[in-house]
């Protein structure tokens, strides 16, 4: 499989609803990077957070 942003092999697949997804090591840390910054986590840990207490 390719990966979904470069015409590298992807080294992840991912399928949900009969949909696979690939992408390489690189686009993989990439999308990681950019999810660590996100607002959503934020969010999402704070209500972890909230959770365990």
């Amino acid at each position: 499989m390719q990966c979904h942003y470069c015409d590298r092999s992807a080294d992840l697949t991912v399928e949900k609803g009969g949909i696979k997804v690939g992408v390489c090591e690189d686009h993989f840390q990439d999308q990681l990077d950019e999810l660590s910054d996100s607002e959503t986590l934020q969010r999402l840990r704070e209500q972890l957070e909230i959770e365990r207490s």
